[in-house]
């Protein structure tokens, strides 16, 4: 650099520098963010399993929306007492993909990161997806079957379904999807609208990655290990939700309308990075 174009750069002094640190947080050592990053937690009946859930979670989050499917037990009073300024969302509909859009359109960060509330998920890997995202994807998928990743919880009976699944959306939509019916996801609040989870049930993971894919989203795929649920019992059901994402593929497949993302083109070959951020 030449003597006149160093004296042309401003001096930062300490004041300075700090003023312009302030609107960056800090999720590693490494790595320091300004876009806030919003949790959302779909909980029914869930009250032994969040003192778990919600002591994996980073600090530096910038709120968790607990949406509550009416749950009967302690659920939102635990919730509350375990968090102070917890966001709760009551729940008008039923199943887990209505509670995610009603969590989704209650959020205020730029990041919106999706877990379960059974304990299956553990928070500590969400600096995985955000810094995927800060890094440039615009969506982040967790993946069980990724080197890294994995699952004490799966069957095998799910396990085949979900390969045969996940092969059948490569194909359809070109992409390269290690698992697709996985719960752990993020993404920038900005694609809302193209992922539009307007399903009601477990299939609203299956339906936002196959969105993602037609939409042209820069999707990486992250190792992430499921946990057994701590307590409780699970609403999934093996061979009736199967059929509701089946059916959701080949509803995706013959052309319901999508709605553009701002930034990525439409027309862009979707195909999914693999590899943690």
């Amino acid at each position: 650099m030449n003597r006149e174009s160093s004296s042309s750069i401003p001096h930062l002094g300490p004041l300075s520098q700090q003023a312009s640190m302030d609107r960056f947080v800090r999720i590693s050592p490494l790595m320091a963010i300004a876009p806030r990053v919003s949790v959302v937690v779909p909980a029914l009946n869930e009250a032994e399993n969040l003192p778990h859930v919600f002591a994996t979670l980073p600090r530096w989050i910038h709120e968790v929306v607990l949406v509550d499917g009416n749950s009967t037990d302690d659920t939102v009073a635990v919730a509350k007492r375990l968090r102070p300024g917890l966001r709760v969302v009551r729940q008008r509909g039923s199943g887990k993909g209505d509670a995610l859009a009603e969590g989704f359109a209650a959020c205020t960060g730029e990041i919106i990161v999706m877990i379960d509330a059974d304990g299956s998920t553990d928070g500590r890997e969400i600096v995985r997806f955000v810094g995927a995202l800060v890094a440039g994807a615009d969506y982040a998928k967790g993946s069980r079957f990724l080197n890294g990743g994995g699952s004490d919880d799966i069957t095998a009976g799910r396990r085949l379904g979900n390969f045969v699944l996940s092969s059948l959306v490569n194909l359809l939509f070109r992409t390269r999807y290690t698992d697709l019916c996985y719960g752990y996801n993020a993404f920038w609040a900005g694609h809302l609208d193209t992922l539009a989870p307007d399903c009601a049930g477990f299939e609203v993971e299956t339906l936002m990655n196959i969105r993602a894919a037609k939409a042209g989203l820069r999707v990486h795929e992250i190792p992430s290990h499921e946990r057994h649920r701590l307590h409780g019992t699970s609403n999934l059901r093996t061979f009736r939700d199967g059929w509701r994402v089946l059916r959701t593929i080949v509803s995706e497949r013959l052309g319901r309308a999508l709605p553009v993302a701002g930034s990525p083109a439409a027309d862009r070959s979707p195909i999914a990075d693999r590899g943690a951020a």
